[in-house]
């Protein structure tokens, strides 16, 4: 299990050009779905979900924090849910409207009517949906 501890970032505009940046912020059209891409220092995306059936209910024994509605993929290896005591949820960060991707570093997110889903460039990462989510 992964603990993670990001703070909150200013909200960058996806229109800006991204490779000078540390990271950038986004959230699906519906605002169920937060994310923040970070490419510098702590190379991971995390996105939060608000609300949905979780399919990973159970709280690991060593994680006395937030469980089930955070995920997280480094720049290699697997998503997974992770044990956080924050969040990345920032109504004020852009929209990445459904069909749209973006690159940014090694990750991909792509905003789908259905979810979102992010990778890194091993073709690893996590789909959130309000249905359930899926680490891979």
């Amino acid at each position: 299990m992964r603990l993670s501890f990001l703070a909150l970032a200013p909200c960058l505009s996806l229109a800006a050009p991204v490779a000078a940046q540390d990271y950038v912020t986004f959230h699906s059209p519906s605002g169920n779905i937060h994310c923040a891409m970070h490419a510098r220092n702590y190379v991971a995306v995390r996105c939060d979900i608000l609300e949905g059936t979780l399919s990973f209910p159970q709280r690991p024994a060593d994680c006395d924090l937030d469980w089930g509605r955070a995920f997280e993929v480094g720049a290699a290896g697997p998503g997974q849910p992770i044990c956080h005591g924050d969040t990345v949820i920032h109504n004020d960060s852009p929209v990445l409207p459904y069909g749209q991707q973006i690159a940014f570093g090694p990750f991909t997110c792509t905003s789908e009517m259905s979810g979102v889903t992010c990778t890194n460039q091993g073709g690893h990462g996590f789909t959130l949906r309000r249905a359930a989510q899926q680490v891979f």
